[in-house]
């Protein structure tokens, strides 16, 4: 039987859609996770930006890989049942930590968050994937965008840089142009959330999220999971997270030392 937070139409959602709603999931580690992000805005990590980008107005403050250091995101992560849903969406046997990620716009944000895969920036492969995007904030008109079935797209979406928009890896051949969802007709997902409610998609799913120009903060705290079948690949250059020193070769498990087994089944 699936977690209780979750039915058999949430996991055939995610299977097919690449992308399903899953209210409540952090609901109990919201207040948590609020003092985590402040701590983490408050001494930033070494991949921490504010994506400042000429013309644009607020700040969008983004971070990852903190989890280690800021324990209260590591409580929630261990706390929630985040583990016991991602193996029941991803039917999958095993679940690995990846990493965290903080969002954060400020009231009157202009920066949207461009379109994109997670999956190109990262060098996981598989199908058994999957990030949590959780609003820390009551959120309408700022949340977060998703594709439905872009997730089983043939070729990946050019990874870019979301200030200069830049391609992320010289090798731009092997991926597809970066889409206009709203121009071309696709089928977008949003919803309105409250705090602690949790967007689950697929590291292949396109998303994205509009600029925050109400007079609230938006903050959002995502968790990256791998399940049974990820498997380390090697990217045209640098991935980000980089994970400099990992020392993992393609077709690998991720090392255990560095990504936990949250949940074996």
């Amino acid at each position: 039987m699936p977690h209780p937070l979750i039915t058999q139409d949430h996991i055939d959602q995610f299977q097919r859609d690449g992308v399903v709603l899953i209210r409540g999931l952090f609901a109990e580690q919201v207040e948590l996770l609020r003092d985590g992000v402040e701590a983490n805005m408050a001494e930033p990590g070494p991949y921490a930006s504010n994506n400042e980008k000429k013309g644009q107005t607020g700040r969008f403050f983004d971070d990852y890989c903190n989890w280690t250091r800021i324990p209260q995101f590591e409580e929630a992560i261990k706390h929630s049942p985040v583990a016991e849903v991602a193996a029941d969406l991803m039917q999958s046997k095993r679940v690995q930590m990846f990493h965290d990620h903080v969002l954060v716009k400020e009231p009157g944000t202009s920066m949207a968050t461009p379109w994109h895969q997670d999956g190109p920036y990262y060098f996981v492969e598989g199908q058994q994937t999957i990030s949590f995007w959780s609003p820390l904030d009551p959120v309408t008109d700022a949340s977060l965008r998703c594709v439905a079935g872009s997730h089983r797209w043939e070729k990946e979406v050019l990874p870019t840089r979301w200030v200069s928009e830049e391609g992320f890896f010289a090798d731009e051949g092997q991926y597809m142009p970066v889409p206009d969802p709203d121009a071309e007709g696709m089928t977008v997902k949003e919803w309105e959330m409250q705090p602690g409610d949790a967007v689950a998609f697929n590291y292949r799913t396109l998303h994205g999220a509009r600029a925050n120009t109400s007079s609230s903060r938006r903050r959002a705290f995502s968790l990256r999971l791998v399940g049974d079948d990820a498997r380390y690949i090697e990217r045209p250059g640098p991935t980000s997270p980089p994970y400099p020193g990992h020392e993992m070769t393609p077709g690998q498990l991720l090392r255990e030392d560095w990504f936990p087994v949250l949940l074996q089944r």
